[in-house]
């Protein structure tokens, strides 16, 4: 028997996770930005990666450096994937 020992469920944990994903790439296309420049700007070289985690397959998703990366490249509080 599996105990729960977070506040939060893993179906919370991946619905938080999709509505930051979402969020950035509203944010990344309302700048036209593609996905190869931003992943080549905030460090990562592989574009299917980074689109891995703005699409949250394979339990890919963005973590903190990642989201302050991001904001910085698109000029946007950081807050604003919250």
């Amino acid at each position: 028997m599996q105990e729960n020992f977070g506040n939060a469920t893993q179906d919370e944990v991946l619905a938080f996770h999709k509505r930051v994903s979402h969020k950035i790439r509203i944010l990344r296309e309302e700048r036209g930005v593609s996905q190869l420049d931003l992943a080549l700007d905030i460090g990562i070289k592989s574009v299917a990666f980074y689109s891995n985690c703005e699409n949250n397959r394979y339990g890919k998703h963005f973590n903190l450096e990642h989201c302050y990366k991001i904001a910085k490249s698109l000029n946007v509080d950081i807050k604003d994937f919250f």
